[in-house]
C-alpha cells in the first residue's frame, strides 16, 4: 500500500515544476512578442529613426532656403514688379509665410519624435503604447497635411510667375522652387510614419 501511495507524489511534482518554470520563463518571451510588431518605420525603431531625420533634414534646408533670400524680412518674395505686386502680392505673401510656417513645424515635430526614437532604441523600450500611438498618428496627421498644402500652394505661385507671367528673372525662382521641393520630399518621408502608425492603431 504504500509503494501504491508513493507512486502518486512524483506524477504530482512535475505540474508544479512547470508551473514555476512556466511563470520565470513567460516573462522571458513576452518581450520578443512585443517586439515583432514593431516593424521598421513604426516609432521605437531604426527604420522609424530613419524616417524622422529624413523629414527634419528637408524640412530644415526647405525652411533655411526661405529663410536666407535677400527679400525674405520684406515678405514679397514672389514679386519685384510693382504692378504686379498689387496682383499677386499678398497671396505671394502669403504662400510665403505659410510655407515657412509649415516647414518650420515639421521640421520640430520630426526633431522632437527623432529624440524620443533614440531614446526608446537607447533603453530598448517599445512606443506601441495606445495612447503613444494615437499622438503620433495625430500628430504625423497635421504635419504632413500641413505640410503638403503649402508645397501645393507655392508649386502654383511658382509656376505662374515662370511659365504664365514669365517674371521668373526678376524674382527668387530657383530659391523657392527649390524650397517647394524640399517641402514635397519632406512629406513624402511623413507619409508612411503616419500611415504605419495609423495601421498599427487600427490593428489594435
Amino acid at each position: 500500500m504504500n509503494v501504491s501511495h508513493a507512486s502518486v507524489h512524483p506524477a504530482e511534482y512535475p505540474p508544479t515544476t512547470d508551473a514555476g518554470e512556466g511563470g520565470g520563463g513567460g516573462g522571458n518571451i513576452e518581450v520578443p512578442r512585443v517586439r515583432m510588431k514593431d516593424f521598421q518605420g513604426m516609432p521605437g525603431t531604426q527604420g522609424g529613426l530613419a524616417l524622422r531625420i529624413c523629414q527634419f533634414v528637408f524640412a530644415a534646408v526647405g525652411l533655411c532656403i526661405m529663410a536666407t533670400t535677400s527679400d525674405f524680412p520684406s515678405v514679397t518674395a514672389f514679386c519685384d514688379d510693382e504692378d504686379l505686386q498689387n496682383l499677386y502680392g499678398d497671396a505671394d505673401a502669403i504662400n510665403e509665410i505659410y510655407l515657412v510656417a509649415a516647414t518650420g513645424l515639421q521640421s520640430l515635430w520630426s526633431l522632437s519624435l527623432a529624440i524620443i526614437d533614440i531614446y526608446a532604441l537607447l533603453v530598448m523600450r517599445s512606443l506601441q503604447n495606445y495612447r503613444v500611438v494615437t499622438f503620433f498618428t495625430i500628430g504625423d496627421g497635421i504635419a504632413s497635411t500641413l505640410t503638403f498644402a503649402a508645397a501645393c500652394s507655392s508649386a502654383g505661385i511658382t509656376v505662374l510667375i515662370d511659365n504664365d507671367l514669365d517674371i521668373c528673372s526678376q524674382n527668387h525662382c530657383v530659391q523657392f522652387e527649390t524650397a517647394t521641393a524640399m517641402a514635397f520630399i519632406s512629406w513624402f518621408t511623413t507619409l508612411p510614419s503616419f500611415l504605419f502608425n495609423l495601421w498599427s492603431l487600427a490593428s489594435r
